[in-house]
């Protein structure tokens, strides 16, 4: 049953989605095309963008609408309540405040690059300070309103209901796990031949051209679609219009490739979202944790696989003219899937990548806490990769600096990473036992069966089910960390 009110809140919701969309090409525009000299006003745009959809989620109209809507059902139930979820994060905070916000990240982030490249910490460390006090006043404000721990108001505007004593658990545990598997999987691979290298130079535009290919070849229509070049590769858009970037090494094929492979899976996500409820809160994705175990069941669970691996390699022999030895199945294995205690996050095979966010889920919380000070970060960071995988950055760039994240503002978002790797793994588990035949397809490249049954059960559900309910209903039981050590141990550990 719906009644007027409802009907009043559907299109003030489909205007903020609309306005959300325009912020969101506005930051890809920023990354891939604005010129340098455009940082201030676009920092003006994105605040006066902000604070529109603010007084949109906080006029008085909107709380009356909310008091007397009514709705019922699979979706426009969930809808209310998430429209009621929005409007309440939105009343926490004052437009003054969130316009404050969205000029800090963006004036940090710009100088964040140059901090990054230059391995200077002191360059950026004024502006991180200033990004650091609002968050800490946004999750103060939003505890308050929510009834939260401050950290977990900030998480759960990533993850709506997961919060840090979630995920701590399962992070220490997995911390503990990696304690006697890492040692266990580098003499395993100490003991087998070492890979043949993939040698360069690798032409850019041979590179982008594959990776256009590839994109299109597990789902993405071009239609609805592009692939661009940015420092840090990301997804962005809308479900018709999906920007996705890499950024293309000719020393290193893998660079780009991956990570459109990485991207794709989170454009696929964007594609299969339910049209029917298209700038409607229930019809988004059912929050980052979900977002990236899309991106990574694609990435690391089925084009990471043996199967995969045996059709990308013929693609790449083909298009580089790289001997087999290179591109067998077995040597890219040896290459794409070796582990090693790296710096750099981004870089971190699938088993110490989870360090890596652990790291980071301390640091952050304890910044929003006021137990880490922005000037205390880079000693901090040195130190706690130290007692996580033992190495300790030679500079900043390779240490503290090296995300974007929390110079852009993104404090709780972190933990979605790790979360949507043991959830990409609980579900590719699901698949196989769905579609015994999948490795036969997975070799010719054709990820086709897989889309189907992700679209069926988590794209085309939009954000109508939290995460656990999301994983329930494509899995049977709620996220279940063992079945990522599990396939951990059968990839790392077995032989």
């Amino acid at each position: 049953m719906t009644n007027p009110a409802y009907g009043r809140l559907k299109a003030r919701f489909a205007r903020i989605g609309a306005l959300e969309e325009a912020a969101g090409i506005l930051r890809w525009d920023e990354s891939v095309v604005m010129p340098v000299g455009g940082a201030h006003a676009r920092g003006e745009q994105l605040a006066a963008l902000a604070g529109v959809t603010h007084e949109l989620l906080t006029a008085p109209e909107m709380a009356d609408d909310l008091a007397a809507a009514e709705a019922a059902g699979d979706w426009d139930g969930p809808n209310l309540a998430l429209m009621r979820r929005a409007h309440a994060r939105a009343t926490a905070l004052p437009v003054a405040l969130v316009e404050a916000v969205a000029r800090a990240n963006t004036a940090c982030e710009k100088v964040w690059r140059e901090a990054r490249r230059d391995a200077d910490f002191a360059k950026v460390a004024k502006l991180l300070t200033e990004v650091v006090r609002l968050q800490r006043e946004v999750a103060s404000g939003l505890a308050a309103r929510l009834d939260l721990d401050p950290y977990d108001a900030l998480m759960d505007g990533y993850q709506p209901g997961i919060g840090a004593a979630d995920v701590e658990p399962v992070f220490e545990a997995y911390a503990g796990w990696l304690a006697t598997a890492l040692p266990r999987a580098e003499a395993l691979q100490a003991r087998r031949p070492a890979p043949v290298p993939l040698e360069g130079p690798f032409d850019a535009e041979l590179q982008e051209k594959l990776c256009r290919w590839l994109s299109e070849r597990l789902g993405l229509e071009p239609g609805h679609a592009r692939l661009d070049v940015s420092a840090h590769p990301f997804c962005g858009g809308h479900p018709t219009d999906i920007r996705i970037t890499t950024a293309y090494d000719e020393d290193n094929v893998a660079k780009a490739v991956l990570g459109v492979l990485h991207e794709t899976g989170h454009a696929l996500y964007e594609r299969g979202l339910p049209a029917a409820w298209s700038r409607q809160p229930v019809g988004a994705a059912a929050g980052m944790a979900a977002h990236e175990s899309q991106s990574l069941i694609v990435e690391m669970q089925a084009c990471r696989s043996d199967a995969f691996l045996g059709f990308l390699g013929r693609e790449l022999a083909d298009g580089f003219g790289l001997p087999e030895a290179a591109t067998s199945a077995a040597n890219l294995a040896r290459i794409w899937r070796r582990v090693a205690r790296g710096f750099i996050r981004v870089d971190a095979d699938e088993m110490t990548y989870p360090a890596h966010v652990l790291l980071r889920f301390r640091l952050e919380r304890a910044m929003i806490r006021g137990e880490l000070e922005v000037p205390d970060l880079p000693a901090a960071w040195n130190e706690g990769l130290r007692g996580l995988l033992g190495i300790v950055p030679p500079d900043d760039a390779r240490g503290c600096l090296q995300d974007i994240h929390w110079h852009d503002g993104a404090f709780g978002y972190f933990p979605s990473y790790t979360l949507g790797a043991m959830a990409a793994a609980q579900l590719m588990a699901a698949i196989r036992r769905d579609l015994p035949d999948l490795d036969a397809a997975l070799a010719e490249g054709d990820l086709s069966g897989m889309l189907r049954w992700l679209n069926l059960r988590v794209h085309g559900q939009g954000a109508r089910l939290g995460f656990q309910d999301l994983l329930r209903h494509a899995t049977g039981k709620p996220l279940d960390p063992a079945d990522f050590t599990a396939h951990l141990a059968r990839r790392y550990l077995d032989g």
